[in-house]
């Protein structure tokens, strides 16, 4: 029987919670890399997303008050601006930028951390991530937190307070996708908290593939403001997010290693 309108309650689970906040859209998506402002706005909107990243290190968000403000196309009137850390090599810069941040936006408490290790990969630091989750979550943030696919360091951010997992899915701005399924299945397996793939989406495909595995929300920005048609590749992404997680709820055949007719032997017309 087709279920054509979802009860209250089924609503408001299909929805993403993150610190006690509920958002429809499981698609956040990254603020930089556009052309110019105009292209950010329109891609935004397109995505459907209500979490907008924000490089407080790179991005005008009132530091400069001459200089072109980002919060005048995504204003934080209809997006929940998430500042990040992007750019931080230290648990101590990384600290520094999110109470700059705080201040910019009003005190908003919920952030993004990422600590990464070198330029060349852009991986994550886990020592000085580590360091710095637990002084900000220690100082009142609401911490999502950027780590690798390693499921003790996802499972100690979680039980040092962090309200969202966010484990690469391979290295940021890659495009390659999903390396490592059986690592992120480990951490959703454990979690209790969130847990969104961040770095490495480069297609619709990689996204749907993501909220198959059963993770709850996507972050991206390259696999968006990097296409030949950016607003284009926004809505492609807006539909497999949410194709991806209608597939996990439905959830999949089992896999099989010999045919299955779709019809039914029983009752067939005997052959002539």
């Amino acid at each position: 029987m087709l279920m054509t309108k979802p009860d209250a309650a089924q609503a408001i689970q299909e929805n993403l919670t993150i610190a006690g906040r509920s958002y429809r859209s499981r698609l956040l998506v990254g603020s930089g890399k556009y052309r110019d402002l105009e292209e950010t706005r329109a891609a935004t909107e397109a995505s459907g997303a209500e979490i907008i990243t924000v490089a407080i290190r790179r991005v005008n968000i009132g530091q400069d008050p001459g200089a072109p403000n980002l919060l005048d196309v995504v204003p934080p009137s209809r997006y929940t601006i998430l500042p990040n850390t992007a750019g931080c090599y230290t648990a101590a810069d990384a600290v520094h930028t999110l109470k700059l941040a705080r201040e910019l936006l009003d005190g908003r408490q919920l952030v993004k951390l990422e600590v990464l290790g070198d330029q060349r990969t852009l991986f994550p630091n886990m020592p000085e991530t580590l360091r710095a989750a637990e002084t900000l979550v220690k100082d009142g943030f609401e911490v999502m937190v950027y780590c690798s696919d390693d499921p003790i360091q996802a499972k100690l951010l979680e039980d040092m307070g962090c309200v969202a997992i966010m484990p690469l899915a391979s290295l940021i701005g890659s495009g390659m996708g999903i390396l490592n399924p059986w690592n992120l299945s480990l951490i959703l397996e454990q979690a209790q908290v969130p847990v969104l793939v961040d770095a490495g989406i480069g297609t619709a495909s990689d996204a749907a593939i993501a909220m198959e595995l059963g993770c709850d929300g996507v972050l991206m920005n390259t696999a968006i403001a990097g296409a030949r048609d950016p607003i284009r590749m926004a809505h492609a992404m807006r539909l497999a997010v949410e194709a991806g997680r209608a597939a996990y709820l439905a959830g999949r055949m089992p896999k099989r290693f010999a045919a299955s007719p779709s019809s039914p032997m029983a009752g067939r017309v005997p052959a002539l």
